[in-house]
């Protein structure tokens, strides 16, 4: 049997791919390499003193194609990390409710909710008359997530002792202050979501503040509607356990 060459093959490969073309136009229009090679060479024929609008057009509408695509991709990577956010805050919410004791309430607080809401450190902290800008008592048992100040400290240390309204949740990077919650070793810690607790009539402020070693994970740019519905059930929670 006598072989058969590839230059022989060739009209035939030609002729097949003509008219697949032709029944099934598509295969060129969506592919974009092939696209911009045919009209490459429809330039070139054309030579270089003519404008070809078409091509214009074509690649006017492939850049905005390309935004449109980018725009999807970010907007659906929006959206699913604010469904994963939405998880890990029912999840952490739903470890508070489990407790049955006040002292396994704080304790979750610090281990489990912070393991949950993927943070390094999580703080309650409490203004104390008991408590001066110098010196406060300690909780045994409860020292790893509560922590005692003096009163207006809360207020001070929101607004970074400025007279500027402040909101419910405040997103940013630590500042000096941030030894006086996490405690003087933790100057790794390089970020914080600081949220001002209501503990009702009777009770001094409170804040419930969270800490991460990642120096952007907390970012005042970031929407803080999340993290304002855990605070607003933790401050619920805190005013039943403190009846």
């Amino acid at each position: 049997m006598s072989s058969v060459e590839a230059d022989d093959l060739a009209p035939y490969a030609a002729t097949d791919w003509r008219s697949r073309v032709l029944a099934d136009p598509g295969l060129v229009l969506d592919d974009r390499d092939l696209m911009r090679a045919l009209m490459a060479a429809n330039d070139r024929q054309m030579g270089g003193n003519i404008v070809d609008m078409r091509g214009i057009a074509m690649e006017r509408l492939e850049h905005r194609l390309d935004r449109l695509e980018d725009t999807h991709r970010s907007v659906i990577a929006a959206a699913y990390e604010n469904l994963s956010g939405t998880n890990q805050i029912h999840r952490a919410i739903l470890k508070l409710l489990d407790q049955t004791d006040f002292e396994g309430f704080l304790k979750a607080l610090g281990t489990d909710v912070a393991s949950t809401l993927r943070v390094d450190r999580i703080r309650l902290v409490l203004e104390s008359a008991e408590a001066t800008t110098n010196a406060a008592p300690h909780i045994q048992k409860l020292e790893d997530v509560l922590t005692l100040v003096a009163p207006g400290f809360a207020e001070t240390y929101i607004t970074a002792g400025r007279a500027v309204p402040h909101r419910e949740v405040t997103l940013r990077q630590t500042g000096h202050d941030s030894a006086l919650i996490f405690g003087a070793d933790a100057v790794w810690i390089k970020s914080e979501a600081v949220m001002l607790i209501d503990l009702g009539a009777g009770h001094l402020p409170a804040m419930l503040v969270m800490g991460a070693e990642d120096p952007n994970q907390f970012r005042p740019s970031q929407g803080t509607d999340l993290l304002a519905f855990f605070a607003g059930v933790f401050e619920r929670q805190m005013r039943r356990w403190l009846s």
